[in-house]
């Protein structure tokens, strides 16, 4: 099920917006089309920052009362077991191990350094496929990942490129997100730990349905030995990114 968030729209009670169909709850709105926004226009940046930061206000007034939390625990260690028992080839098991325990280990570490850290209801999976861009302004799609999380979760898929073009990013969506709420600078040490735990949740996300026909179909190069070969390349690359100095403006 998509929830959109239209900004433009007058509030509704919720009688009107939310249906019932027996077991089932439901919401009806209109069709609108829309495209990707241009996450290298930095105009579109200071606007999609302006809208996160709205929306994270919004959130951070009360909790999720069902939706779980962004942890280490589920989003790295809970994955790594599960990837180790069932998924990853011998020949990788060891490397596998290896590599994910010092990432944890590090994770871990940057976590409890910063654990007064708000977490906060958010968007979860904030990327540009999740994003139309409509009339001038950006309508977000996908709700099923909005968890606890800090702030960052939902800025960091907004960044690419050198350090230097991240730095201009980041300011833009800043410049636009704190017209609206404030942003603790902290947050941005979790940029790396966060992105190392979307990597390993991803993995697990495809072996927990890797029953489903459809999956194989779908994803028919995920649990390959080129598939773990090259995912265990990339978490080393992320290990040498935690060992780097984090962004900041």
């Amino acid at each position: 099920m998509n929830y959109r968030w239209w900004p433009r729209w007058p509030i509704r009670p919720v009688n009107e917006l939310l249906h019932h169909y027996q077991d089932f709850r439901f919401s009806l709105y209109p069709r609108k089309g829309g495209h990707s926004p241009e996450l290298d226009n930095l105009e579109h940046l200071e606007i999609l920052g302006r809208l996160l930061g709205r929306i994270h206000r919004f959130g951070a007034s009360r909790p999720f009362t069902e939706r779980p939390s962004l942890d280490s625990q589920s989003f790295g260690h809970d994955c790594v077991a599960l990837i180790s028992e069932n998924f990853i080839p011998p020949e990788y098991r060891e490397s596998y191990l290896s590599l994910t325990r010092d990432l944890l280990q590090q994770i871990d570490e940057r976590f409890a350094r910063l654990d007064s850290i708000q977490n906060i209801r958010v968007h979860g999976d904030c990327h540009s496929g999740n994003m139309l861009w409509r009339d001038g302004a950006p309508h977000f799609v996908d709700f099923d990942d909005a968890r606890m999380a800090p702030a960052v979760q939902d800025l960091w898929m907004l960044l690419s490129g050198s350090d230097e073009q991240q730095r201009r990013q980041l300011d833009k969506i800043l410049t636009g997100y704190q017209q609206f709420n404030d942003f603790n600078y902290q947050e941005l040490q979790l940029i790396e730990p966060l992105r190392t735990l979307r990597m390993l949740h991803y993995s697990a996300w495809l072996a927990r349905r890797w029953e489903d026909p459809a999956f194989p179909r779908t994803f028919p190069w995920f649990n390959s030995l080129q598939y773990w070969g090259e995912h265990i390349l990339e978490l080393r690359e992320q290990l040498s990114a935690l060992q780097e100095p984090p962004l900041s403006l």
